[in-house]
């Protein structure tokens, strides 16, 4: 739990630096562009993710084994977020049962606010 404003500033600080939170310098005029130029400028960007996934495969291999072993051993996965990564946690865990044939408790989803 959040004490002291001094804490509530210091956390915000954190997290507005993250790289996450920080606008996309390449899309900082995407509203003047035309419709050609915003799909190409989005489709140079996407390019960049199979890179980053590719550098981070043994990590995420490792993941998925520790998954899997917990599933192994009656274990769930719980997604959360808040946004889009939230409501894509909750798409993920809907489609699990019937892609997969999984209980509908092995995989859920939660997602910030909302009741």
């Amino acid at each position: 739990m959040i004490k002291s404003k001094q804490d509530k500033k210091r956390i915000f600080r954190e997290l507005a630096s993250l790289m996450t939170e920080q606008r996309n310098i390449n899309t900082m005029d995407i509203d003047t562009r035309s419709t050609k130029e915003i799909i190409k400028l989005i489709n140079e960007d996407d390019k960049k993710v199979a890179y980053a996934v590719e550098k981070e495969i043994s990590y995420i291999a490792n993941a998925v084994e520790i998954i899997v072993e917990c599933f192994k051993k009656g274990g769930r996965l719980f997604y959360t977020g808040a946004g889009t990564s939230g409501r894509l946690g909750v798409l993920d865990a809907a489609e699990c049962p019937p892609t997969f044939g999984t209980n509908p408790e092995m995989v859920q989803g939660i997602i910030a606010g909302g009741k």
